[in-house]
């Protein structure tokens, strides 16, 4: 594990070796071992602490600087949204006009199947 990321972590919280050794059900003194990369936790302790704090084992790894891992349903919409730009971005001037006045031909009629429900 990279010690800095759980020191920085644990600063952000405002929180005391102290208080996340508690919370942690671990020593203060393990903690400080971990910041200062002297030992590392547990497969296990690595899950609680990426838990807490909300972060993906990859980001206290050190894997990515990344916090947050991307779900699946995000990574499959903006794969397809970049699909789209690349694609669109190929297209003539002309043929872009084309496709906006599609999606606003579109929205409009989605708006009205919106607003005629509530």
């Amino acid at each position: 594990m990279k010690g800095i990321r759980l020191k920085q972590l644990r600063e952000e919280k405002g929180l005391k070796q102290e208080e996340l050794a508690q919370l942690l059900s671990v020593s203060p003194s393990a903690i400080g071992m971990y910041e200062r990369d002297y030992r590392e936790p547990s497969d296990e302790l690595l899950i609680k602490i990426s838990e807490y704090f909300q972060v993906s084992t990859d980001f206290l790894l050190g894997k990515t600087d990344i916090r947050q891992p991307i779900s699946q349903e995000d990574f499959e919409k903006n794969l397809l949204k970049s699909k789209f730009a690349e694609k669109y971005n190929k297209l003539t001037k002309e043929q872009r006009k084309t496709i906006d006045s599609l999606i606003e031909v579109w929205e409009k009629e989605n708006n009205k199947k919106i607003g005629g429900l509530s």
